[in-house]
């Protein structure tokens, strides 16, 4: 434009400005009321939108403001171009922003709801993010004039080298994806590596598996070592699993009473316990004619792995109460030294009756 600046421009670009900062203060109130009612749903993604149109209304709101003031000024075709250019850039990169976190917010939400999916994967998040950014970047380019084509046949020939360079580092982010979609490990799950490492499942990123132990230390695994590792998941097919107890009376004792009174420390321990699965059935199994007793496994249900320690520490506490109640007795193996005046008897292993098998040799003077 050729004509100078007036009072009346300055006053409607004013008003538009401030329009736009009224606007955008007004849908952040709204937005703010929105967010504490989609609070109260189940659904987390509700949530994510809302913040993410926190964000991005207000701005787009004080942006169509200064575009419209821009457009009241008397100003040049160029700095109204390069105005108009800033906002749209700046809208853009809101617009980007928001939209990375609203998509890698549901992507989250949705793996969190859903039973066999990455819960914590922060890699399929991170990916998705990443995606949207990059779309965004390239529209911004766009938008200035800049041509894309040449940038992306440029990352296509520094894509082979840099794919090249980092091996390692993509053999773990594609063993990462692996693990996931074929849902041998997720988020969670208890395992154990033929290695030794073994823990609770924290999180899978594209380089490396987190594992929590029992101590409560962190394990870090990179993805293709974990792939290639032979592994235990103590959470697949299903969390319920059965643990064995090995028992043993004496010979002299009533295996149906030992089986009865264990059965019902059994069905007490299910019933009680943290953990336990109470509808499991009470399982007893004799096997073994010992040396001095006759062995049996108890099979305890168990409700997730880590449980199986506190369901075992109950259970050998109240059964050795029943058994010592009842009379049956737990017999131990032992060894007995006699010295005699003269001689020197060999150690024999006594059996639980007491009676002492085996041949005594005597060393005269």
């Amino acid at each position: 434009m050729n004509r100078a600046l007036t009072l009346d421009d300055s006053v409607i670009a004013g008003i538009a400005l401030a329009a736009g900062l009224l606007a955008a203060f007004l849908s952040r109130t709204l937005l703010r009321w929105l967010a504490k009612h989609a609070k109260r749903t189940r659904w987390s993604g509700d949530d994510v939108m809302v913040d993410a149109l926190r964000t991005v209304v207000p701005w787009a709101a004080i942006a169509g403001g200064a575009a419209a003031a821009a457009a009241v000024l008397p100003l040049t075709k160029a700095v109204q171009h390069t105005v108009n250019q800033s906002l749209t850039v700046l809208l853009i990169f809101v617009v980007t922003v928001s939209a990375a976190r609203v998509v890698a917010g549901l992507v989250q939400s949705v793996t969190t709801s859903r039973s066999g999916v990455a819960g914590s994967a922060t890699i399929f998040v991170n990916i998705t993010r990443i995606l949207v950014l990059a779309i965004g970047f390239l529209v911004v380019l766009q938008t200035l004039g800049i041509s894309i084509a040449p940038l992306l046949t440029a990352l296509g020939v520094g894509g082979l080298a840099v794919a090249l360079a980092l091996q390692d580092t993509l053999a773990n982010l594609f063993a990462g994806i692996h693990i996931l979609a074929s849902k041998t490990v997720q988020p969670g799950d208890y395992i154990k590596l033929s290695s030794g490492e073994e823990g609770y499942v924290e999180d899978i990123n594209w380089r490396q598996t987190t594992v929590r132990a029992l101590s409560n230390n962190l394990v870090v695994i990179p993805n293709g070592q974990l792939a290639k590792s032979n592994m235990t998941n103590y959470m697949r097919p299903q969390q319920q699993l059965t643990v064995l107890v090995q028992v043993g009376v004496a010979y002299d004792s009533d295996l149906e009473q030992v089986e009865r009174v264990t059965s019902e420390v059994i069905a007490e321990v299910m019933a009680d316990v943290e953990g336990a699965v109470p509808d499991h059935e009470p399982a007893i199994r004799f096997h073994t004619f010992g040396d001095s007793r006759i062995g049996f496994t108890v099979i305890l249900g168990v409700g997730e792995f880590s449980d199986q320690y506190r369901i075992k520490h109950e259970f050998i506490k109240r059964l050795h109460r029943r058994y010592r109640e009842e009379g049956i007795r737990i017999p131990a193996p032992a060894r007995t030294v006699a010295l005699q005046q003269g001689a020197v008897v060999i150690p024999q292993q006594r059996t639980g009756d007491g009676v002492v098998q085996g041949d005594r040799s005597a060393l005269h003077d």
